[in-house]
C-alpha cells in the first residue's frame, strides 16, 4: 500500500472501491512548524472518467489496485488510439489518447521501458520511464563557448514537446528528458 508521498502519475488505487488513475501530484508544504506536508492529487475514475480531487497528508495510505504490471514497448498511434505491445508475449493494447494525459508527448515510436497497469486483460494506463531520450527539431542555432554559461533557449522536440537546454545544443541532437517534470537532463 503506498502512502500519498509515494504516489506517481499514472499509478491506479482503489477509493470506495472504485478505480482511479493518478493523474496530477502536488506537494504543498505548510509554512508552521511541525504541520505535515500536504498533497492535493488529481484522480480520473476508470470506467466513468469523472475527476476527483482529494488532499492527503504525507504518511496516508492508499489502496493500490490488484494490476498486473506488465512491460510494453509503445508501436504507433492510430488515430487517436495508441497501440502498445507486450514485449514477452507480443500481444497488442490501445489505449485512447485523452488517457495519456501529460504523458503522450514523451511517447516515440519503439520506445521501450513502459510499465503497462492490466485489469482483466485490459489497459488501463501506463507508467513512463524515468526519462526518455528525443531528438532536437527546432532551436536556435548553438552558440560556441556557452558550455560554461547556465544560460537555457527553447527547443522543439521530435513528439511537439518543448524544453528548456543549454545554449550549446543544436537541432538534430538527441537528449535525455525527466517524465516527471519535463526538463533536460544531458545528451543522450
Amino acid at each position: 500500500m503506498p502512502k500519498a508521498s509515494e504516489l506517481k502519475k499514472g499509478m491506479v488505487v482503489e477509493i470506495n472501491d472504485a478505480l482511479y488513475v493518478v493523474k496530477q501530484v502536488e506537494a504543498k508544504s505548510p509554512s508552521s512548524r511541525g504541520a505535515s506536508t500536504l498533497y492535493k492529487i488529481r484522480f480520473t475514475q476508470l470506467q466513468s472518467k469523472q475527476k476527483l480531487d482529494e488532499s492527503f497528508k504525507g504518511d496516508d495510505f492508499l489502496k493500490e489496485a490488484d494490476c498486473v504490471r506488465t512491460t510494453l514497448q509503445y508501436s504507433y498511434l492510430d488515430g487517436d488510439m495508441l497501440m502498445f505491445m507486450n514485449t514477452e508475449d507480443y500481444s497488442q493494447y490501445g489505449l485512447n489518447r485523452e488517457d495519456l494525459e501529460g504523458q503522450f508527448d514523451f511517447l516515440n515510436e519503439g520506445l521501450e521501458g513502459i510499465t503497462g497497469l492490466l485489469l482483466d486483460d485490459v489497459l488501463l494506463g501506463i507508467e513512463l520511464p524515468q526519462a526518455v531520450s528525443l531528438t532536437i527539431t527546432d532551436t536556435a542555432p548553438g552558440i560556441k563557448g556557452s558550455t560554461a554559461t547556465g544560460r537555457t533557449k527553447p527547443a522543439q522536440l521530435s513528439t511537439g514537446l518543448e524544453v528548456q537546454v543549454p545554449e550549446y545544443l543544436e537541432p538534430g541532437e538527441v537528449i535525455k528528458v525527466n517524465t516527471g517534470n519535463g526538463k533536460f537532463i544531458s545528451r543522450a
